[in-house]
C-alpha cells in the first residue's frame, strides 16, 4: 500500500490510499491548504488501525 500526496486543480493538498495492485482504497474526502496538515491526516489514518469495525444497519 502507499499514499498519494498531491496538489488539486485548486491549489489544495489531497492524498490518495492506493492497494498493492494500484486500487484505490480511501482518498483525504477534503482539500487542505497546508501540505502538513494534509500529511498529519495521512498519519491519523495510519494510527487508526487498531479502531474497532462497527456494523451498523442503514436504511
Amino acid at each position: 500500500m502507499f499514499y498519494e500526496l498531491y496538489k488539486d486543480q485548486a491549489g489544495y493538498w489531497r492524498w490518495t490510499l492506493f492497494a498493492a495492485n494500484y486500487r484505490k482504497i480511501a482518498n483525504s474526502g477534503e482539500g487542505y491548504f497546508n501540505k502538513g496538515d494534509a500529511i498529519a491526516a495521512i498519519n491519523l489514518v495510519k494510527s487508526s488501525s487498531p479502531a474497532p469495525v462497527r456494523e451498523t444497519s442503514r436504511v
